[in-house]
Formats: structure tokens, sequence, C-alpha cells
């Protein structure tokens, strides 16, 4: 394998998995891949405990629009949160095709819910860009930056940014 090799698209028929870059290089960030309202989004993996498909979300009274409820992970109680809300997205129909990425925040957990998981990308960190100005001010809010593959624009979500409702609301 050479030390840089592009995929094409994989087995599952995925568009994004032209975007893959396989390293030898021990410098490259793995980042788990979702897409919302057609945009790929990546958080790295090191902040990924789990991934969801469906779940019963009970919804919490007086709560913030994005955060749909809580639900029972193995005995823990997790706090879920509509990424499409929290980005000021309109809402997606929820169904059994429901996705959720659970990451860590502060010792508590949070599934983060998007419309499609994708694949996991090793991406090496020198194409890592700021965010463009002509990116959504609400993505741009909680964007780390961006990674330009194949005329893909994959923007990296900051979790602790995303999850930081007191600096939102102080806004």
């Amino acid at each position: 394998m050479s030390e840089e090799t592009e995929a094409a698209n994989g087995a599952d028929g995925n568009e994004h998995t032209a975007l893959a870059r396989v390293h030898n290089s021990e410098n490259a960030t793995d980042y788990v891949t979702f897409t919302i309202a057609d945009q790929l989004f990546g958080i790295p993996v090191k902040q990924v405990q789990d991934v969801l498909a469906g779940g019963t979300i009970t919804r919490i009274p007086l709560a913030p629009k994005e955060i749909a409820g809580v639900l029972n992970l193995r005995g823990r109680i997790v706090t879920a949160i509509d990424v499409r809300l929290r980005l000021g997205l309109p809402a997606r129909e929820r169904g059994s095709d429901d996705m959720s990425l659970v990451v860590d925040h502060g010792g508590e957990l949070y599934s983060l819910m998007v419309d499609n998981v994708g694949d996991v990308y090793s991406i090496d960190p020198t194409t890592f860009d700021r965010n463009p100005p002509t990116l959504d001010q609400k993505i741009r809010e909680f964007s780390a930056g961006i990674y330009r593959r194949n005329e893909k624009l994959m923007v990296v979500l900051d979790v602790e940014r995303l999850l930081d409702y007191e600096v939102s609301q102080a806004a």
C-alpha cells in the first residue's frame, strides 16, 4: 500500500467513502463521520463512546428545544441532543432509522442525534483548514475547522462548544 491511498466509493455505496485517506503516518487523526442535512461532519474517534440506532427517548418538560430528552444506556441516563436543532437547522422527522453518537462531556454522557453515521476516516492533520467565511454562522460557532477532500467539505464539530450551553446562552 502506498503511503497515501485515496479510496473510491466504498462497498456500501457511501459517497463519503471517497474522502477516506489511508496513512502510514502516526500523525493521522481518526474521525467518525456523520451527516446532518446532507452536510458531512466529523468528530475525533477518541471522543465517541458508542454509536446507537433508534432507542426510546423520554422528553424533558421545559427543556430547550434542542434537548430531545433522555435515554437509558446500560443503566446510565444519557441526555439526547438534537444536533440539527442545535445548529439552527429544521427538525427532522423521527423514525426507526435515528442514529446517535454517544460522547462524554464533563463526566456526563450525551447522545448526539444525527441524520446518518458514516465511516471512520484517518486524515492527515496537515490538510486541516480554518473555517471558511462562507460557512453558515451557526455551524461556524461549533466548528473546529474543516477538511477538503475530493470536492467535499467535512466540518469538524467541537463537541465541547456544542455541549457548552452556558457560553451559547451568554452570546
